[in-house]
């Protein structure tokens, strides 16, 4: 089986909701994973570009953080529109989403 074109990851940790730093899952870390997953169903991505849910990818800050490799480029997407929004632009279109990156990790 070749590599994938791309992989997606999305941050799902919890932490304690008193942390300083925030949690990806309190954040919106489960519906932003559910939303790549079914953007990736609804485009036929199978054996092109996989999206998987992470544990901590350790920028809790910004979360949820998604990271999409080969390219290492690291999103905060908030609504479902922001996640088709990297898939059509990013993943289908090969452009980064500037608008939605991670400040000081790109």
């Amino acid at each position: 089986m070749a590599a994938y074109e791309h992989h997606i990851f999305t941050c799902i940790n919890e932490r304690d909701d008193c942390d300083a730093r925030g949690c990806c899952a309190l954040s919106g870390g489960l519906d932003v994973a559910a939303w790549f997953k079914a953007e990736g169903k609804a485009r036929g991505w199978k054996g092109r570009v996989r999206a998987n849910k992470a544990g901590c990818l350790d920028f809790c800050e910004f979360g949820p953080v998604v990271v999409v490799y080969p390219e290492g480029v690291w999103y905060s997407p908030r609504t479902q529109a922001d996640v088709a929004a990297i898939c059509d632009r990013h993943i289908d279109g090969g452009e980064i989403v500037t608008e939605l990156l991670v400040p000081g990790l790109n």
